[in-house]
């Protein structure tokens, strides 16, 4: 059994890695994303099941950021999946038949467990210089720290004819 964060025993097929002794970036946290799943097990299995109303907390210093953001109606959030285990490098998912390489996946698992959503954008709520964000869309545990918010451009972020042939032909 591994040490790193969110490890578990491994099933068959499954890869770790030693991972590197030190980071190459640092990054700050902007704010919390708050959802009713307290445990990863809890969680939708993806961003599209998700119905559920969360809440983005943005902290003070990066509010004034936010300027504008209501003129948007989706929203991608990066968000930072800090309890994933960071050294799984081929995974074999419980809902699929054989393992894969963590850059064909989207699980959290992965060396830098960077997670994005695209979200409804519900509302925006100032007070003082914090800021709260009601959104439609996210699958994380609740406490998550927030990386990045970015607009929605549905003219440049859609891809038509986009597919994983892997997925299209897996055995359930």
């Amino acid at each position: 059994m591994s040490s790193e964060p969110g490890s578990k025993e491994r099933r068959h097929g499954e890869v770790d890695i030693a991972l590197p002794q030190d980071f190459d970036a640092g990054v700050y946290f902007i704010g919390t994303i708050h959802t009713p799943w307290k445990r990863r097990q809890d969680c939708p299995k993806n961003s599209v099941e998700s119905t559920d109303p969360c809440t983005i907390v943005v902290n003070a210093p990066f509010a004034d950021g936010l300027q504008d953001i209501e003129a948007c109606s989706h929203l991608w959030v990066l968000y930072f999946m800090d309890q994933a285990a960071r050294n799984l490098i081929v995974q074999r998912p419980s809902h699929y038949d054989r393992a894969l390489g963590v850059f064909a996946l989207r699980s959290p698992a992965r060396p830098n467990p960077i997670a994005l959503s695209a979200v409804s954008l519900l509302g925006v709520e100032r007070s003082g210089h914090a800021a709260r964000l009601a959104v439609i869309g996210l699958d994380c545990r609740d406490g998550t720290p927030l990386l990045d918010l970015k607009p929605y451009f549905a003219s440049t972020d859609v891809r038509a004819g986009a597919e994983v042939s892997w997925h299209k032909s897996r055995k359930i």
